[in-house]
């Protein structure tokens, strides 16, 4: 195994994929209000390098990022947060987050892109991360079932 890493994941979405792209790229200040795996969102956001905190928990332990926000393409429906400070950092070198929203007709689905490179070779792949991604996209699902039954 490199150093270098990337991870896939793909999750079907109940509620309308603008919606949540729009969430992630606009409005994540929400995003504490849907679920319980995210606790704040702090700073500026809504724009291409505008940089975000966020509190979430992962792998049962509160951890904190520092992001910016490298691309939001809204006609692509893509956003892409990059990592400089915080938890992730003491494990990785570089950590890239990418979230892409497909939609066709009544199907949505979000793709997942993790990018690292990790510090030493015995840190392991960020799964855990992914799974907390997956967590948080179905909080999001249920909380929109819910408000749109």
């Amino acid at each position: 195994m490199g150093l270098k890493g990337k991870l896939l994941g793909q999750i079907e979405i109940s509620f309308h994929g603008d919606l949540f792209h729009e969430i992630l790229g606009d409005r994540p200040h929400h995003l504490p209000s849907m679920s319980k795996v995210m606790h704040a969102v702090e700073g500026q956001w809504g724009t291409e390098g505008c940089t975000t905190i966020f509190k979430y928990t992962q792998g049962g332990k509160t951890e904190t990022s520092e992001t910016v926000m490298d691309i939001i393409d809204n006609e692509k429906k893509i956003v892409k947060y990059r990592v400089v400070k915080g938890d992730l950092l003491k494990s990785y070198k570089s950590f890239i987050v990418t979230a892409e929203v497909e939609t066709n007709g009544d199907n949505n689905f979000v793709t997942w892109t993790i990018v690292y490179e990790k510090l030493k070779e015995e840190i392991p792949e960020p799964l855990t991360f992914m799974e907390y991604l997956f967590t948080l996209t179905k909080e999001m699902d249920d909380h929109h079932t819910k408000s749109n039954p």
